[in-house]
Parts: structure tokens; C-alpha cells; sequence
């Protein structure tokens, strides 16, 4: 990882994962499951989060949106894709709402939270 990506990433408000993220933790996550069963897990487990609220499920599109509130107010929004039976993909994208130039990392580590309570609920895709 260059210095730039490192000083990018510390003075950012916002956390977004993909296939070829620099950084392991920012990685898109693969499950055993449909995407209706991912879909189901991921809002369960946004809706079991406090200060946690889905705003929005869209299964069409396989999208969840929430509004954080505590500790620090943020929008995340899950995006789960079927790869083929019974292999789902899940990304997550979180925005912190603060003033400052930067959230000290909390957008990342929401992500990182987020992806070990999923980890919890549903079984990593062989890859």
C-alpha cells in the first residue's frame, strides 16, 4: 500500500468494500447461501444492532440501507448478489456524517464489525 493510500484512508468519512480493495479487511466477503438467505442475515443483523435502523430493503436489488446512530451517526448500505447457487456475495458501504475531515477510522471498522457478526450467521463460500 502506498503512503497516499494510507493518508487517503485515514483523512476519509467513508468505508467501501470490493473485489480488489488494497486492504484485506475492505475485501468483498463470499457466503454459502442464496441471496434471499444473505439478504434475510444482513438485515436481521443490522435490525439487531444498537442504535442501528433499516431504512430500506429492496430484494429486487438486493439492498439494505440503515441509518446508524450511536456511537457516531452513519448511512450504510449492504449490497448482495448472487454469484451462482448458493454463493453470495456481500459488500458494504458506510458514510459517516461528521464535520471533521476525517471519522479516525470508523467507517472502516463499522465494515469490519459488521463482516465478523455475518460471519457469525452464515458460512464462508469455498474459494
Amino acid at each position: 500500500m502506498s503512503v497516499f493510500q494510507k493518508v487517503q484512508g485515514f483523512f476519509s468519512t467513508h468505508a467501501e468494500t470490493s473485489d480488489h480493495h488494497h486492504l484485506d479487511e475492505l475485501k468483498s466477503r463470499y457466503y454459502k447461501a442464496t441471496a434471499k438467505q444473505a439478504l434475510e442475515a444482513v438485515a436481521e443483523m443490522l435490525d439487531g444492532m444498537r442504535g442501528c435502523t433499516v431504512t430500506s430493503v429492496s430484494e429486487e436489488r438486493g439492498e439494505i440501507s440503515a441509518e446508524v446512530t450511536k456511537p457516531k451517526k452513519a448511512f450504510l448500505v449492504a449490497t448482495v448478489v448472487s454469484i451462482r447457487p448458493f454463493e453470495t456475495a456481500v459488500d458494504f458501504n458506510v458514510s459517516t456524517e461528521t464535520v471533521m475531515p476525517t471519522d479516525f477510522g470508523y467507517s472502516r471498522s463499522m465494515v469490519s464489525s459488521v463482516y465478523r457478526e455475518l460471519d457469525r450467521k452464515l458460512a464462508p463460500a469455498v474459494k
